[in-house]
C-alpha cells in the first residue's frame, strides 16, 4: 500500500534546527533501507508558486507569494507499507522527532493512502 505524507506549516516558519535535520536523515535512511521511503523532500516557500483556479468552467493563473495563505505545505514524502497501520506508526514517530527537536514549530503532518485504481467516472 503507498501512502503520501504531508507536513502542512506555517509559511515563512524559517529553517528547521540542525538536530532535527540529523534525526530526520537518519529516520528516512532507516526507512529507505527498509523499502518503505520511495521519494520525499521539502518545498521551496509560495513566491513562486503558480495555482491554476478552475471555476464554473473558466481558468485562471494566480502566481504566489500569496498574502492569505497561512499554511503551507512544506515537505511530502511517498511511502510503501504492508499495512495502513504500519504507515500510521510511521507517521507517529516521524511526528514526535518533529515534538522533539522543534517544539516551538506548529505543524500538521498529514497521511494519505494513494489510490492504485483511477477513479470512476461520475454518470
Amino acid at each position: 500500500m503507498r501512502f503520501m505524507g504531508f507536513v502542512k506549516m506555517e509559511e515563512g516558519i524559517g529553517a528547521p534546527p540542525r538536530a532535527l535535520i540529523e534525526a530526520m536523515d537518519t529516520f528516512i535512511g532507516e526507512s529507505v533501507a527498509a523499502g518503505q521511503f520511495l521519494d520525499g523532500g521539502g518545498l521551496y516557500g509560495t513566491e513562486d508558486a503558480v495555482n491554476f483556479v478552475i471555476r464554473k468552467g473558466g481558468m485562471t493563473r494566480v502566481d504566489g507569494p500569496y498574502a492569505e495563505v497561512k499554511e503551507v505545505i512544506g515537505g511530502y514524502s511517498v511511502l510503501e507499507f504492508a499495512s495502513r497501520e504500519d504507515a500510521v506508526e510511521n507517521a507517529r514517530r516521524m511526528a514526535e522527532l518533529h515534538t522533539k527537536y522543534w517544539p516551538e514549530a506548529e505543524l500538521t503532518i498529514t497521511l494519505r493512502q494513494i489510490s492504485d485504481q483511477p477513479p470512476q467516472p461520475a454518470d
